[in-house]
């Protein structure tokens, strides 16, 4: 399976360790030329820097040239991604932001998110929830309190 991916779960993975987990669970990610920018530029985070130096055969970056323009609200890996996912009719598009999920979704888009990522993974053995969302909630990574408890208290689906 091949998911797109934007810039934020990427990069919280990444912090925290468990990038490896987008490999385990998709196979293969596909990132937008902005989402490639954000994770080379001189603002990230170094660790996102030295990551993207050796950039894994997993990550995949295409450029996207068709972008509706009533996305032009959302920032460049968003509306990029979003545009990315509805050219190659992917599966699952990862976003964390709000306002983008919500554009993803109106075009029928599966949507899930660093959250999701590290939900699924724990339901496949493949991490500790509990000590995933720890070392999450210690980076800039930001949701409600709510979808955490959500999350932690496993009453759900699997969806975020």
């Amino acid at each position: 399976m091949t998911v797109v991916s934007d810039t934020s779960p990427i990069n919280y993975l990444v912090l925290i360790g468990l990038q490896d987990l987008l490999p385990a669970l998709f196979g293969h990610v596909l990132i937008p030329g902005a989402v490639l920018r954000e994770l080379q530029s001189p603002e990230a985070p170094p660790a996102i820097r030295k990551w993207m130096a050796s950039t894994p055969n997993w990550l995949e970056s295409r450029n996207v040239t068709n972008i509706s323009d009533d996305l032009r609200q959302l920032d460049a890996g968003e509306r990029e991604a979003i545009g990315l996912a509805q050219s190659t009719s992917i599966g699952l598009l990862l976003l964390d932001e709000k306002k983008a999920r919500h554009a993803a979704r109106e075009r029928g888009l599966a949507v899930s998110g660093t959250l999701g990522v590290i939900d699924l993974a724990a339901r496949r053995g493949l991490v500790n929830l509990n000590e995933a969302v720890n070392k999450l909630e210690r980076t800039t990574f930001r949701a409600s309190p709510r979808l955490i408890r959500f999350i932690l208290e496993g009453s759900h689906g699997g969806s975020e």
